[in-house]
């Protein structure tokens, strides 16, 4: 349970439809500036960066310094983990509708 406790930050921070596209960004282009990031997203990069903070804070990005440019990229590990999560609670799920079932056809 304390594994599941700890990803309750990353989960939090996917949960803001923007946060998301942000990652989704990441996934699919691979790191980028705040520039890159809000070019045609209608959001402005104050808003993107306040987003990109919650996702640092949450361990899904990291900044780095390109020249003058500071550039964004994803923690794939954060989204592994996140992953396990899932499937630790989906196989909680199976286990109590299989015991469910075993109970109702008994």
């Amino acid at each position: 349970m304390l594994r599941l406790e700890r990803s309750a930050p990353l989960f939090a921070a996917l949960g803001d439809q923007t946060r998301l596209r942000v990652v989704i960004r990441l996934c699919d282009g691979g790191p980028a500036s705040i520039a890159g990031l809000t070019a045609g997203a209608g959001v402005t990069r104050q808003a993107v960066s306040k987003h990109l903070r919650v996702l640092e804070d949450a361990g899904m990005v990291r900044c780095s310094r390109r020249g003058r440019e500071t550039v964004w990229e994803l923690r794939p590990e954060r989204l592994e983990e996140a992953r396990r999560c899932l499937d630790r609670i989906s196989a909680q799920w199976d286990e109590a509708l299989a015991s469910l079932k075993k109970f109702v056809e008994s």
